[in-house]
């Protein structure tokens, strides 16, 4: 079974960064990351405490039990759409309103002048 600091050295070559950086990353001392690993050794709540609050794309269940993917997905960012987009958007609503409008008026207009016909 992998250990925690077999996955933290997997993350660390997915972010395409050194141990050091790493370790200057989450404000743990110099050359922790490594020295736990050459010990096999187990990483403190602490660090991981520290490693999901600097990076929080990275999977809590998969660091710690390995289980699941090693980023979580990441929400999906609205579409930002462009000034001229937003204007037109508004002004097809209001011509479907008033078209809206347009054909209750004259539903109501032609019932009136069928019953003044009667």
């Amino acid at each position: 079974m992998s250990k925690t600091i077999n996955r933290i050295m997997q993350v660390i070559s997915a972010l395409n960064m050194s141990a050091r950086q790493f370790d200057l990353s989450i404000g743990t001392a110099n050359g922790y990351i490594l020295r736990m690993q050459k010990n096999n050794a187990s990483v403190g709540s602490d660090v991981i405490e520290r490693i999901v609050k600097e990076y929080p794309q990275i999977n809590l269940v998969w660091l710690i039990t390995g289980k699941g993917n090693m980023f979580v997905d990441q929400p999906s960012r609205p579409k930002v759409r462009s000034k001229q987009e937003i204007e037109t958007f508004i002004d097809d609503k209001l011509k479907s309103q008033w078209s809206d409008e347009k054909k209750a008026l004259l539903d109501e207009i032609l019932s009136e002048i069928n019953n003044t016909k009667d």
